[in-house]
């Protein structure tokens, strides 16, 4: 509603101004005012068109607000200050309107779009800051999919790279063992019900520091020993990429696993292996050579490279660029930016190839697919998306530059518009939380904001034993709270408690921001928390329990109630419903007409709407109506910004001002049947936005806590 009626007003304004002073102005500012006594809706609009006009703002405010009476929607406008227009929303109306659920239809309705995010390297367990790009990337997926997108989500997989080469190279090399140990190895840690993600942890971070623990010379053919390893994975049809291709796919799925404790799901796998052995970079190397993106340096350091210019960069005619990227090395090998490029034109539908496909993890609901050499059929399509957003972190900035770049410079002006880096910052631990996981925590660090993790190093938090300790957690509050509840409803409404404040605090800070994960900061049922935001549902829940209706139930009978009909009144109500306030309208007596009483045959005039939702003891109500008419709002700003913390702060002020709203008044107890019917669908409405804001977060609404 508040979008609509945001639309409605910008775009009677530019019809204004053109007809008024042939002005055609397309962007018009539009504010939400700080206080409701300025109205719902504000625009400077005359102060930025003061010097054009060589008019006083206020004047020109007041020829405009002359020509935006009788604007549907709105109740009148105002001028205030020095020439700011103060706009104030039909109230009545609004609130039918918010109460029936209507809703504008946000931008990029239909469009394909393609979410990749959360790639992991599969040579060890997720850890904490992994689970920061798969919260972000599936929060941002549901609010494509709110908007009315098509969304493929990807999960990229680097089966060839360092991270996996340095596992491998642990266990033929560190532990002695062959390919043959590899299945054997996998057999016991399933009879033993281990994880093999978590025993390649402890290698990846042994073999980390046997790289750097002997002799220079030892140390020296142990990295060539790793950049041999990488190769053999790079050429595949080997016994070392063999043991690569089953140890890293037994990670995989591990990955997976976890993920699906937090409701995150995928549809493909592309993994890296295919990209090289389908020969995706050959099909884009010709592409960028025809095109003139990539040059052959002839001298200089990047003798005998195909480079290209960076973003930004000016070079003079004649000279040799030093700053050039690199694509591909004198020696034949491709970079990390070049195999990217290739991917991202196969993601755009530019490249001329397809990866082979077969299923690989089975949902409830769909199958997830990963990429492979030979596939199966039929298969669904993947790729050819018409937007692309990679969730990756703030480091890989100019790698996705350069894949942009590249993108402009082939032609594809286009996809490089739609092509977003959702980039964001690390996730490091406070010391309090590190004492908790049970590090030994130097007085220096205790002194710290924040502690960084190292997978390399083996200092960090495993995915799931963060997500085991927050279920202990919340358990052993539920077990106290919840004392009539049988063991299996304990348990589940502890993980929807747990699930939700990790996913909440990795989503209410904004993207570019550091976080520091602290146990007791994330559960607390105090403050901006997921699990603060889930009581005011269960609250509003039991509001409707102890009245003995529903929400829905309540809906229609403000609907009858507020049911608009010629002339601007609210004709005769429809409901066959038995009114839940025990207040039956249809036999209401015929008081006098005065103003804000009931109109015969039960019906109401808008003063009588007006009389709830206006004055001193009800501005706080109508503060709830707006923001709950913002969702709409809230979404195409979190779209656009490719930002999901609006919606966390949202989902949080929504559930303050339901809060204030109970506390101040006495919904159960109210005598008035018509008021009580009001205040019945004001908690119905805010219950509504809240499972729907915490739905789009990927947070589930408990029916106790």
């Amino acid at each position: 509603m508040y979008l609509e009626l945001q639309k409605r007003l910008a775009s009677h304004l530019r019809a204004v101004l053109l007809a008024k002073y042939d002005l055609p102005l397309e962007n018009i500012p539009l504010e939400i005012p700080p206080d409701l006594k300025f109205g719902e809706l504000s625009t400077p609009v005359a102060l930025q068109l003061a010097r054009t006009l060589r008019k006083a703002p206020k004047i020109i405010a007041q020829e405009i607000v002359a020509s935006l009476a009788g604007l549907d929607g709105f109740a009148g406008f105002e001028v205030a200050g020095a020439g700011y227009i103060n706009a104030r929303i039909d109230r009545a109306e609004a609130a039918q309107s918010v109460a029936a659920g209507e809703a504008s239809e946000p931008a990029g309705k239909g469009l394909h779009s393609l979410v990749e995010h959360t790639s992991i390297n599969p040579n060890k367990a997720a850890h904490v800051g992994h689970l920061r790009n798969a919260i972000l990337g599936d929060t941002f997926v549901r609010l494509l999919q709110a908007a009315g997108q098509k969304v493929d989500v990807q999960n990229y997989i680097d089966n060839t790279g360092v991270q996996v080469a340095d596992v491998v190279v642990g266990f033929l090399h560190l532990e002695n063992k062959s390919l043959a140990d590899a299945h054997q190895l996998l057999e016991e840690l399933r009879l033993r019900g281990e994880r093999i993600d978590y025993y390649c942890w402890d290698l990846y971070a042994r073999t980390s520091q046997w790289y750097a623990s002997g002799a220079p010379e030892e140390n020296e053919a142990r990295k060539k020993l790793r950049y041999a390893t990488l190769h053999e994975l790079e050429l595949g049809n080997n016994e070392t990429s063999a043991v690569a291709e089953l140890i890293s796919t037994a990670v995989l799925r591990r990955h997976l696993e976890t993920m699906l404790r937090l409701g995150i799901e995928y549809d493909f796998l592309p993994r890296e292996s295919e990209i090289l052995h389908l020969k995706f970079w050959d099909a884009a190397f010709e592409q960028l050579k025809q095109t003139g993106v990539l040059y052959f340096e002839t001298e200089g350091k990047n003798k005998g490279c195909w480079v290209m210019t960076r973003p930004g960069a000016e070079i003079t005619e004649g000279e040799t660029n030093e700053d050039a990227k690199v694509i591909v090395r004198s020696n034949g090998t491709v970079t990390y930016v070049g195999k990217d490029i290739a991917y991202h034109l196969w993601k755009f539908g530019l490249l001329g190839k397809d990866f082979g496909y077969k299923p690989f993890f089975t949902y409830p609901d769909h199958l997830c697919w990963i990429s492979t050499e030979h596939g199966v059929e039929p298969h669904p399509h993947f790729g050819g998306a018409q937007a692309i957003y990679n969730v990756i972190d703030a480091r890989q900035s100019d790698p996705q530059a350069n894949v942009i770049q590249a993108l402009r410079g082939m032609g594809y002006t286009a996809q490089a518009d739609r092509y977003t880096h959702f980039s964001y910052e690390m996730v490091a631990l406070t010391p309090r939380c590190a004492v908790d996981l049970g590090y030994d925590v130097s007085a220096e660090d205790l002194a710290r904001p924040y502690i960084e993790v190292s997978g390399r190093k083996g200092f960090g938090v495993k995915a799931d034993d963060l997500i085991d300790k927050l279920i202990a957690a919340t358990r052993a509050e539920t077990d106290a709270r919840q004392t009539g509840r049988d063991e299996a409803e304990r348990q589940r409404i502890s993980e929807q408690i747990a699930i939700g404040a990790l996913r909440y605090f990795m989503l209410k800070f904004t993207r570019n921001s550091v976080i520091a994960f602290d146990f007791k900061d994330a559960l607390s049922f105090e403050g901006e928390t997921g699990p603060y935001i889930q009581y005011a549902v269960v609250r509003a829940r039991n509001i409707f329990r102890k009245a003995a209706t529903t929400p829905e139930a309540v809906l229609a009978e403000f609907a009858a109630l507020t049911l608009p009909q010629g002339g601007g009144g609210f004709g005769p109500s429809h409901s066959t419903q038995t009114p839940v306030s025990g207040h039956d309208f249809s036999r209401a007596e015929q008081p006098p007409k005065e103003e804000g009483a009931l109109a015969p045959g039960g019906t109401s005039s808008p003063a009588r709407i007006d009389r709830y939702l206006e004055g001193d003891g009800n501005e706080d109500i109508w503060a709830l109506w707006l923001r709950a008419a913002r969702r709409t709002m809230v979404l195409e700003q979190c779209i656009t910004t490719s930002e999901p913390a609006y919606l966390a702060k949202h989902a949080f002020q929504l559930a303050q001002e339901f809060n204030n709203f109970y506390h101040r008044h006495h919904i159960l107890t109210e005598e008035d049947p018509a008021r009580k019917t009001f205040l019945l669908a004001t908690a119905a409405v805010a219950l509504r936005e809240l499972i729907t804001a915490l739905t789009w977060l990927g947070i589930e609404s408990p029916e106790a806590m």
